[in-house]
């Protein structure tokens, strides 16, 4: 399973059985961190995530920022609700990869709204699964 973790939504995508593609699942509207992290853990349990990958904010040049600081703080919070691997992969760009998708498709403003983090994290998701496929 992967997050996409944003300061309003937190996208959520999962993976198919044999670990080919990731499937773009829903989306976590952000309300207070215990809250979210009940329904991360919904997720986790109905899809019996064995690994998870969370999305690692870095900037255009690579550099880890205020965000990765975040997100490290956010994942040691995650180890309350999961006990398995965590992965951290690089997100640059995956939401604006999504949001040219999804305008591409037709989606509107709204649906866009509504889909694009969980689309988001499909991509994180998606880039996870082909470093692992590799040699």
């Amino acid at each position: 399973m992967a997050l996409d973790v944003g300061t309003k939504r937190i996208g959520v995508a999962v993976a198919d059985p044999s670990g080919s593609y990731a499937l773009p699942v829903g989306t976590i509207t952000r309300t207070e961190l215990r809250a979210d992290l009940e329904r991360i853990a919904e997720y986790l349990e109905g899809y019996a995530v064995r690994d998870l990958v969370v999305g690692e904010p870095v900037t255009l040049g690579g550099e880890r920022g205020i965000a990765a600081r975040h997100m490290d703080e956010f994942v040691a919070q995650l180890r309350h609700v999961f006990t398995g691997a965590i992965h951290r992969v690089d997100e640059r760009m995956t939401t604006a990869q999504a949001t040219k998708a999804m305008i591409a498709g037709g989606a509107s403003r709204k649906q866009r709204r509504g889909a694009v983090d969980m689309m988001a994290a499909a991509l994180i998701l998606e880039t996870f699964l082909a470093r692992r496929s590799r040699p």
